[in-house]
């Protein structure tokens, strides 16, 4: 971790007005021995995108952000401070908000206005290694042939290439210093087939906390091909049909459904209010039993998965559900404070602009005992839902409704044909306890979840295996 924090220090600090004696004398203007707890984030993020549509890379952008959050908790009540630049008048600046917010007894972010920089001597280097300009078009454009070639009715290919590398420098009041490197990478994959005038897509991608290397010709090979087959059986899907029925989701990406209806209440600042479902409920059943849901991030390589929380707290596994009893909350500092229980390693922010909060890393749930096949085969009449589009979710009443990109009618065991339009409608907490059978398939997404809370973004992974849900969720579709 020392070569780290010398890294990222001499890619912060170097050139910039702004220095660690500085930041330690900020504690001290804000008046911190009066705080609960007091930190100093510092960001410096390198951004690059690529956007191919229409047979044409149509678009390329390239940022870089640097700038610092000055935050101090005391009790429920959080004064926050940032500024868009590193200068050591404007962070005494935001010293000096934090304790004035603090005095007032107010709980808000503010802006600190910065001095504008009178030089710019030198570029910065792009970051991302490994893949030259050329070489990403090369990528977007083998991608849109591997596409077309692979059937005709193809008409359309939208491909994107997104890179993100971060260096993160974090001060706390009580003497400790984190530093991170955070490099990530998303390839995302949208097919449009048509066939007598109708027109349908298929989705595909990943990526993770990789290099440009990952993305090697196997790997674009399968999101390709997945994007096609998805895109080509919705041609031939019929009206869903509606009403309430068992249902059997697939394994991966489904548990977005997961994250979404029972990961967010399980956050600790939810629990904390009182407006979860989960509120209070710790040691009791609160699903089926083999039901086991962890979350997780200290995993290799995944896109949820962090060296250190965004306040210096190491990332691990939290089991949170554990054979269908509550266990455990997520919590950030603040939280777990009030809250009289452990730091879990999920204060996480967007940036530099935000202060923590309980957020989710990679979250799925653990296998069971049954093959896939065998939970389809029980079934005699259902859904199978075996991809996710969009959702909405309440969070304080526990509802959902999620809309299914790939979908089948079981009838007596079998995926009679696909359907089209069939949403699902249900409550998180019951549908926990309608879990009958689980399958040993479990399994993250490819590395393409983006997690929303409170106009803040993170990246996040999802998962589990494949699951039947006897009762508890409506289906609705076109087809009564």
């Amino acid at each position: 971790m020392n070569e780290t924090l010398s890294l990222v220090q001499a890619n912060i600090f170097d050139g910039a007005d702004f220095s660690a004696a500085a930041v330690a004398r900020t504690f001290d203007a804000m008046d911190s021995h009066h705080a609960d707890y007091a930190d100093v984030y510092v960001q410096h993020g390198i951004y690059e995108s690529w956007q191919l549509e229409e047979g044409m890379v149509k678009a390329g952008s390239f940022a870089t952000r640097r700038g610092f959050g000055v935050r101090a908790v005391s009790g429920e009540k959080t004064a926050f401070a940032y500024a868009d630049s590193l200068n050591n008048d404007a962070l005494m600046q935001a010293a000096r908000a934090v304790r004035t917010i603090g005095k007032q007894g107010q709980q808000q972010r503010v802006r600190v206005a910065t001095p504008p920089q009178s030089h710019h001597l030198y570029p910065q280097d792009n970051p991302i290694t490994g893949m030259d300009a050329a070489d990403k078009v090369a990528l977007l454009h083998t991608i849109d042939a591997l596409a077309r070639a692979a059937d005709r009715r193809v008409t359309e290919v939208q491909a994107s290439l997104a890179a993100a590398y971060e260096y993160i420098w974090l001060a706390r009041r009580d003497g400790r210093i984190h530093a991170d490197i955070r490099p990530l990478l998303r390839l995302s994959l949208n097919v449009i087939v048509e066939e007598n005038g109708r027109r349908e897509q298929g989705n595909s991608g990943g990526g993770g906390r990789v290099t440009t290397a990952y993305f090697d010709t196997e790997r674009i090979t399968a999101y390709v091909t997945q994007a096609v087959a998805q895109a080509i059986l919705n041609l031939s899907a019929r009206p869903a049909p509606a009403g309430e029925m068992t249902v059997v989701l697939g394994s991966g990406w489904p548990g977005v459904l997961l994250h979404e209806a029972v990961g967010h209440g399980l956050e600790g600042d939810f629990n904390r209010k009182g407006t979860s479902v989960f509120s209070g409920r710790i040691g009791e059943r609160v699903a089926a039993r083999g039901v086991t849901v962890i979350d997780q991030g200290n995993l290799p390589l995944r896109r949820g998965s962090l060296n250190i929380d965004d306040e210096g707290n190491a990332t691990r596994e939290n089991i949170l559900i554990e054979d269908g009893i509550l266990r455990a909350y997520l919590q950030d500092e603040t939280n777990a404070r009030l809250m009289k229980t452990a730091v879990t390693g999920n204060g996480r922010r967007e940036s530099y602009a935000y202060a923590p909060m309980p957020r989710m890393t990679n979250t799925f749930m653990q296998n069971g005992t049954h093959d896939p096949q065998e939970i389809i085969a029980s079934v005699k009449k259902g859904i199978y839902a075996a991809n996710f589009g969009g959702g909405q979710v309440d969070i304080t009443a526990g509802q959902f409704v999620f809309s299914a990109s790939e979908a089948w009618l079981i009838e007596n065991g079998k995926l009679i044909h696909p359907v089209k339009g069939a949403t699902l409608i249900g409550n998180g907490a019951q549908t926990l306890k309608h879990i009958s059978m689980i399958g040993n398939d479990s399994a993250l997404d490819s590395g393409v979840g983006v997690c929303g809370k409170d106009g803040q973004s993170v990246p996040v992974g999802v998962g589990q295996p494949t699951l039947r849900i006897d009762a508890g969720l409506t289906v609705g579709g076109s087809q009564v």
